[in-house]
């Protein structure tokens, strides 16, 4: 084995253990926000990018900016908004400028349920991260996520 099979192998087992920790930390959390919310990882995540814009004109998201903050394609993300359009989560509105564009935004009551789960999601990752951190293959990295300076 040369030195650059096994950087691949170390890059490549580096690539598996974050993915299988990621994996386990949106399945921890997504249990608990289903179960105390029915709301999934991914509408808990859109109401909680869509909640830290400003008001006024500009604040909010176009669906564009809404697909590249949740990491879905235009369609699942799409389908996403109206599912929680559909529960009154949040609204849909064209642009007074550009007719082409569409911002999103969150209704009172996805800000009411955000600030209910929001709880629900810090505990959930604190326990995903404290039972990870217990395996040796994942104890860096859960390191690294808890020494994240906030942005």
């Amino acid at each position: 084995m040369t030195a650059t099979d096994s950087a691949l192998t170390a890059l490549s087992q580096g690539w598996c253990a974050l993915s299988l920790l990621h994996g386990r930390i949106e399945t921890h959390i997504e249990r608990a926000l289903q179960a105390g919310h029915e709301l999934s990882v991914r509408e808990y995540s859109l109401l909680d990018v869509l909640s830290r814009q400003h008001s006024g004109p500009g604040g909010h998201l176009r669906m564009h900016q809404v697909a590249e903050s949740v990491v879905l394609s235009q369609s699942a993300t799409t389908r996403l908004v109206s599912r929680l359009e559909d529960r009154g989560l949040l609204s849909r509105y064209l642009c007074d400028t550009d007719r082409r564009g569409i911002y999103t935004e969150v209704s009172a009551a996805g800000l009411e349920l955000l600030a209910a789960a929001r709880p629900t999601n810090d505990t959930a990752l604190r326990e995903a991260l404290d039972e990870a951190a217990r395996n040796p293959e994942l104890a860096l990295l859960v390191a690294a996520v808890r020494n994240t300076p906030a942005s």
